[in-house]
């Protein structure tokens, strides 16, 4: 830790990862440290980096590697996010999104399924498989189910839930074929030197070309009004061709669904396991979005189900 003297502790994220600004010569790097899922979070970060920029998509180049020591130093893209730049009143916000827009479409033309890590090994991208949604979604009956209801409601909610998000996930009509990073929102994309780069690959699967246009469109933490999420919908379809919008459009509202549910489970885990609270006040957000997608007549079972346990919370607003 001794060549490390001059690092700055700087904000984490919802990972196990803690990351510090490191200042040598004048010249800014970030070191992250990982002493859990050490592979996923130092490991696969860096070689989904790679991809990103051997496909000329900006993101952070490695210095310095010490797997053994749980660090990686990278390149340090400073602090303005999109997200931060689009809390400004005054922020062109559309003009922001179609460029990220057509970073998504770079993104999800990448063929790259493998490359090798900095210990010379291959990796390649896994599938986003059935199993791992269904995975996903359980999440939401692991910890919050778990937290707001009685043992005897519980179980009998889960079983429905399980049933019906099964049901949702075998109705996908899309192939799992594109380049997903899986976490695509506005927090997760800097503005450096004019330029907009891409940081938390790490989760990265080869899957469901909705996927991250959803998680970009219904990002619980940067609120948006109906007539922007539109705007960049349309300008995303516009820029496709060949593409069958009525099951894109299907995919797009499931996995949209699914993710926020996920993410109300993922935000209690937060809090409950990690006491990470912060994460809490996002979850009315995350109601609020599946209410605007759960009109459709393909959630009509579980709008029933969620509406008999947790009707306050899904019509909110």
């Amino acid at each position: 830790m001794s060549k490390f003297q001059n690092l700055k502790s700087i904000k984490g994220d919802a990972s196990f990862r803690k990351f510090f600004r490191k200042n040598y010569n004048n010249k800014n790097s970030i070191v992250v440290f990982a002493k859990k899922e050490k592979f996923k979070n130092l490991l696969v970060y860096d070689a989904i980096n790679k991809i990103f920029n051997k496909n000329k998509i900006l993101a952070p180049n490695l210095y310095e590697e010490n797997y053994k020591k749980g660090y990686i130093e990278i390149q340090d893209f400073g602090d303005e996010t999109i997200f931060k730049i689009l809390l400004k009143k005054k922020s062109n916000k559309f003009k922001y999104f179609k460029k990220i827009v057509k970073i998504l479409i770079q993104i999800q033309s990448i063929k790259n399924r493998d490359i090798k890590d900095f210990k010379k090994k291959k990796y390649i991208i896994p599938k986003y498989d059935k199993l791992i949604l269904l995975k996903e979604a359980r999440l939401f009956c692991d910890w919050y189910i778990k937290k707001k209801l009685q043992k005897k409601n519980r179980d009998k909610f889960n079983k429905k839930f399980k049933r019906i998000t099964e049901k949702l996930i075998s109705n996908l009509k899309l192939n799992n074929n594109v380049f997903v990073h899986r976490d695509f929102h506005v927090s997760n994309l800097m503005l450096v030197n004019n330029r907009i780069g891409v940081i938390d690959g790490q989760d990265a699967l080869i899957g469901n070309k909705a996927y991250d246009l959803a998680s970009l469109v219904d990002d619980v933490r940067l609120r948006t009004p109906a007539i922007l999420k539109n705007k960049i919908y349309k300008f995303y379809i516009n820029k496709q061709n060949n593409l069958n919008k009525a099951k894109f459009k299907n995919d797009f509202d499931i996995l949209s669904v699914l993710r926020n549910l996920k993410i109300i489970g993922i935000f209690t885990r937060l809090a409950v396991r990690d006491g990470k609270k912060r994460y809490l006040k996002l979850i009315p957000r995350a109601w609020e979005l599946i209410n605007i997608r759960i009109d459709n007549q393909i959630f009509s079972e579980l709008k029933k189900l969620l509406n008999q346990n947790f009707k306050k919370e899904l019509n909110a607003n």
